[in-house]
C-alpha cells in the first residue's frame, strides 16, 4: 500500500491561535508515528505563521520515519532548509500572497533557477520533490530540472461536486502518475485530501505517498490521533 504522511501545519495554526505552546506539532508527530503513520510533512513559510524553525529542528531529531519539508522556491528558505537537513524538500510556488492561493510550482517558468536549487539540495543528500498541477508540460519540466519526485496537487478534487467531473480529474491524475513513472520520477499526491479522495485515488499504482493534513487533524479532534491514523492506513480501493 502507498505511504500515508501527516501534515502538521493545522496543528501549528491552532497553537498560533492559542498564542501558547500547545498543541505541539512535535507531540502530534510522535503520537502519529506510534500509531503507524509513514511520514511527517511540514510547510515552512517565509513569515513563519504556523510551523517555525524550532519545530523542524526538533522533528529532525525525533521523527523516525520520513520528514518532508515543503518550502517556497526562495533562496533564503532553500539555505535554511539545507541547515535543517530534512529527508525530503518539496518545492512550491515562490510567493503566495493571498490565503488559499495556488501553491503549485510553475516549473517551466522557473526551470533554470530550479535546476540550480535541485543540484544544491541533492548535493546535501536531500531528496527533492516539486509540487505541481496535474499537467504534462509541468511534469516534463520537472523531469528536466532533475527532481526525484513530483507531488501532484489534488486540490481540484476537493472542489468537484459532479461525479463525471470527479472521474475526469481522477483519470487526469492517473495519467500524470503513469507518465511520471515512465520518466523515472517518484510520485506523491496531496492538497486538500480527505479520507474519501484518498479512497478514490488509492488504486492508482504509481502514487507512492499521500500527504493529508486538515481532514486528518479534524478527525483526530474527535477520535484521537491513534484511531485516525489507523483508519487512514486501512483505506483500500
Amino acid at each position: 500500500m502507498a505511504r500515508i504522511c501527516l501534515c502538521l501545519n493545522e496543528v501549528a495554526r491552532l497553537r498560533a491561535m492559542n498564542r501558547g505552546k500547545e498543541p505541539d506539532p512535535v507531540a502530534v508527530a510522535i503520537a502519529a508515528e506510534i500509531a503507524g503513520v509513514d511520514g511527517i510533512v511540514v510547510h515552512l513559510k517565509e513569515d513563519r505563521s504556523d510551523i517555525v524553525d524550532r519545530d523542524i529542528t526538533i522533528l529532525k531529531e525525533v521523527v523516525q520515519t520520513h520528514l518532508n519539508v515543503a518550502i517556497p522556491l526562495q533562496q533564503d528558505l532553500v539555505k535554511r532548509t539545507i541547515q535543517l537537513l530534512p529527508d525530503m524538500v518539496t518545492l512550491c510556488a515562490p510567493a503566495v500572497e493571498e490565503p488559499g492561493a495556488q501553491e503549485t510550482l510553475n516549473v517551466a517558468e522557473h526551470l533554470e533557477y530550479l535546476e540550480d536549487v535541485v543540484s544544491e539540495l541533492r548535493a546535501n543528500t536531500i531528496v527533492v520533490s516539486a509540487f505541481i498541477e496535474p499537467d504534462t508540460h509541468q511534469l516534463k519540466a520537472a523531469a528536466r530540472a532533475g527532481v526525484d519526485y513530483v507531488q501532484i496537487s489534488t486540490n481540484r478534487l476537493a472542489q468537484v461536486q459532479d461525479l463525471a467531473v470527479l472521474h475526469d480529474q481522477i483519470e487526469l491524475i492517473r495519467s500524470i502518475a503513469i507518465a511520471a513513472n515512465k520518466l523515472g520520477l517518484g510520485v506523491s499526491a496531496g492538497r486538500a485530501l480527505t479520507f474519501q479522495t484518498i479512497h478514490d485515488l488509492i488504486e492508482i499504482p504509481y502514487i507512492e505517498e499521500y500527504n493529508i493534513g486538515r481532514a486528518a487533524i479534524a478527525r483526530a479532534i474527535l477520535l484521537g490521533i491513534d484511531r485516525t491514523i489507523k483508519a487512514l492506513k486501512s483505506i483500500k480501493a
